[in-house]
């Protein structure tokens, strides 16, 4: 650490310059024909940021399902130290489940997490429940019933719901 002595014999040791850190935008869809709603999030994203302020130093998309830890992208960011504020227009962008945790984790080490539009609609968790639905099914019954069979359980759901009204 650099140190200096005033003429009164007092020495001052100087803080080392915090580190300016690197701001990222991580926009995520989950399949690959919502490509084109990929760099329209992008876009919504970065305008946010200049609306608020924000500084952003580069802006990482991945396609890739939140439900899953395959998307490298995203690890590679939360690996990076240099990586210092992640920004994502929504929470389940990030990940469908256990973003706080993400939160915590990152919040130990002096980075965080901004989210732009915190509020969650109604439709989020319905997709996240077929979601959910559709990688269970295909786990037991294949890749290739499994969204029909998804789709029935939703049904299903829904129909006992409303018979509970």
């Amino acid at each position: 650490m650099p140190a200096r002595q005033l003429p009164s014999g007092t020495i001052l040791v100087d803080p080392p310059p915090k580190p300016v850190g690197v701001v990222v935008a991580y926009c995520r869809v989950s399949s690959h024909d919502r490509k084109a709603d990929l760099e329209r999030q992008a876009g919504r994203v970065l305008t946010a940021c200049s609306e608020r302020g924000i500084r952003i130093d580069r802006t990482v998309t991945e396609v890739g399902s939140g439900l899953t830890g395959c998307r490298t992208k995203l690890r590679k960011l939360l690996a990076d130290p240099a990586v210092t504020t992640i920004v994502v227009e929504h929470r389940d962008r990030l990940a469908r489940f256990g973003v706080e945790y993400l939160e915590s984790s990152l919040a130990a080490h002096g980075r965080t997490v901004v989210v732009l539009d915190d509020t969650e609609l109604a439709e989020d968790l319905a997709r996240d429940l077929t979601e959910v639905l559709t990688s269970m099914c295909a786990r037991r019954y294949g890749r290739r019933f499994a969204s029909r069979r998804a789709a029935a359980a939703v049904v299903a759901i829904e129909n006992v719901s409303e018979d509970a009204r």
